[in-house]
């Protein structure tokens, strides 16, 4: 899935470090809490000082993920929710790494993914756009990093869709991410855009941050040396987890 040849640098491009301290926060990498161009950060955003609670020991001592917490389809979207036929569009293999702020990778990482179809439609209740729900795609998947910190995901590539925040807002084709530590306390959710996609310019959760290398960082590339010929186009998305080169986190906009 990726070169791990002696002095490759990773594909995010940062030179891996000695082990040292973390890198100090750059509150201007992520979104602010209120953005007005988002509506619903309006009513979302806190009004008062945040106030830090110490973890309880649950909270920090477990679970612990491994590759045997896994069903044999749990990272194939194509197949984990069908009875019957294939799912309907453009088929992907979604892949990547998982980084600390130091390029080194990281293993025994939770992910979970959820997205719309290829029409743009999630299969959730509170989903009224009109577009056709797929019968055999769910739009659900998990997978555990391996011991280079890396995962993949084959699946459809989502489709955009309309949003009530302004007149004529639309989404641009994205998945969610859900990323877990090794205890319930350490879970980071981002969402991965499409390179080459002219929403995401257009899209004011995308807008909300501030610095464009940062939300540059939320666009998975085109891996053509992984694609499956005459079966799947390759997209690749790592993911920092802290630092300067942190990927942006919806749920921690303070910063990591």
């Amino acid at each position: 899935m990726t070169d791990t040849r002696p002095g490759r640098l990773p594909a995010s491009g940062h030179r891996p470090g000695r082990p040292g301290p973390f890198f100090a926060r750059d509150r201007g990498h992520h979104p602010p809490a209120l953005w007005p161009d988002y509506k619903t950060s309006v009513a979302r955003s806190p009004r008062q000082p945040l106030l830090s609670f110490e973890n309880t020991l649950s909270e920090i001592t477990g679970p612990l993920f491994s590759l045997r917490d896994l069903g044999p389809q749990d990272n194939d979207l194509l197949s984990n929710f069908a009875t019957e036929g294939q799912p309907i569009g453009e088929r992907m293999l979604l892949h990547g790494q998982v980084l600390d702020q130091n390029a080194r990778p990281v293993p025994g990482v939770l992910i979970e993914i959820w997205q719309a179809n290829a029409a743009g439609r999630y299969r959730h209740v509170n989903d009224g756009y009109r577009a056709p729900l797929d019968p055999a795609f769910g739009g659900c998947g998990r997978t555990v990093t391996d011991s280079e910190g890396r995962y993949f995901f084959r699946s459809i590539k989502p489709g955009a869709y309309p949003w009530p925040n302004a007149t004529d807002s639309w989404r641009p084709a994205h998945v969610h991410f859900s990323i877990f530590g090794s205890g319930f306390a350490q879970r980071l959710i981002t969402q991965a855009y499409f390179e080459g996609d002219p929403l995401i310019d257009r899209c004011p959760i995308a807008g909300s941050i501030p610095d464009p290398a940062a939300r540059n960082m939320l666009v998975a590339r085109l891996d053509m040396e992984n694609s499956v010929p005459f079966d799947m186009l390759a997209w690749r998305f790592d993911i920092v987890l802290r630092g300067r080169r942190s990927t942006c986190f919806e749920n921690r906009p303070e910063g990591n």
